[in-house]
């Protein structure tokens, strides 16, 4: 594996280690100040609206620009938000730094996850997107414990991530740009990005639906449970340690799934983590009264659907042929965007307004419907033998 996949790895898995600190770090702060849990989960999709507000602008300056530029100004206004976070304890301040955290985010990884499926091969692909998804996933799952630095100042977790950002973000001043490959006869104005969404979608609509799945799943899990495992009676440091527990999941089968979707195909690999994921989440709920089978579950969770992100990106490039790539990537990013934002909304009108029912319910719903999608799908082309 050469040093350009390693830097952009990198780079991720310290996006990773600030968005893993940054939804439950809040979401923590301001249950503890009396923010209600809806307001709570409402604040927490500022950071999807951002990522869905600059996806429709990044395909172009990539096309023109190259890789390189895109990453750098992404990870630059990521750090700089980070750093601004104590400056000012303000709803609307922290909204505002959350939404250019998910724009630089966006541009993050819309560079590094389009390089890698670009210079990646068929036989290879799912297991370079597997090493982008455990690496972000190393990051997301070290992220949590930060929140044990509250007891000790509530700027010190804002301060540390934005220390790491800077040192990943100058890593990226190593590599050579590289331009993507497209069809020297399209335009690249901001509408015809719209026309090649319609191309993208007819043809790859299903490998939307996983990072949909996986953005609704990581955000609720993060935005709402703290404040709802709070509210049953779960120690804070409990939380702290059960949280990272998916993510953990999620590094040991990261790289087993990529290299089982190389070999099976894509589409039947997610087909068995969906229902096995739905199957997990319907136990979560029936023993969501014990610490002890919570860690189990967000353990198993993470091995069956904490792939389901990367799967998704590996399935949709099979889909694809490769000038449509950076628009199949920026679908990829705005589905997940939906699901980010409609997870912790949903979630936390459920822990306000509906008591007597676990909100895993929500979760094991979600889950069901995207494998029922997956097992009805049939290609409209056949663009690729991992069907």
């Amino acid at each position: 594996m050469n040093l350009r996949l390693w830097i952009l790895v990198g780079i991720v898995a310290i996006s990773g280690f600030s968005q893993g600190m940054i939804l439950p770090l809040i979401a923590i702060i301001f249950e503890q100040d009396g923010v209600s849990s809806s307001i709570n989960g409402l604040h927490a999709t500022s950071i999807y609206i951002g990522i869905l507000l600059i996806s429709p602008f990044l395909e172009k300056p990539l096309k023109r620009f190259g890789y390189k530029p895109i990453i750098v100004l992404g990870g630059l206004i990521v750090l700089l938000s980070l750093f601004l976070f104590p400056f000012w304890k303000s709803l609307w301040f922290w909204f505002i730094l959350r939404l250019l955290i998910g724009i630089g985010d966006n541009m993050l990884h819309f560079g590094t996850q389009t390089w890698i499926t670009s210079f990646s091969t068929v036989k290879n692909r799912g297991r370079n997107i597997a090493l982008y998804g455990l690496f972000f996933s190393l990051g997301f799952a070290i992220g949590p414990m930060m929140t044990r630095l509250l007891s000790i100042n509530e700027s010190l977790p804002f301060i540390i991530s934005a220390g790491l950002s800077f040192t990943a973000w100058v890593t990226i001043f190593l590599l050579k740009n590289e331009i993507p490959d497209h069809d020297s006869t399209e335009a690249t104005s901001f509408f015809s990005t719209f026309q090649r969404f319609s191309q993208v979608w007819k043809y790859a609509w299903v490998a939307f639906l996983p990072p949909f799945g996986y953005g609704f799943l990581e955000a609720t899990l993060n935005g709402n449970f703290p404040v709802y495992a709070l509210r049953i009676g779960v120690d804070i440091n409990a939380v702290s340690i059960i949280l990272p527990a998916f993510a953990i999941g999620t590094i040991v089968f990261q790289m087993p799934l990529g290299l089982m979707s190389d070999r099976y195909g894509r589409k039947k690999i997610l087909r068995f983590v969906m229902i096995s994921g739905f199957l997990t989440f319907l136990a979560a709920a029936i023993l969501e009264g014990s610490e002890a089978a919570l860690f189990s579950c967000f353990f198993i969770a993470g091995m069956l659907v904490g792939s389901t992100f990367s799967l998704g990106i590996s399935y949709m490039a099979d889909l694809l042929p490769k000038h449509l790539l950076p628009a199949g990537n920026i679908m990829c990013s705005i589905f997940f965007s939906f699901g980010s934002i409609t997870g912790p909304f949903i979630g936390g009108l459920m822990i306000e307004y509906i008591e007597g029912i676990s909100f895993f319910y929500l979760i094991a719903f979600m889950l069901l419907t995207v494998f029922i999608a997956l097992f009805f799908f049939q290609p409209q082309q056949q663009q690729s033998a991992y069907k």
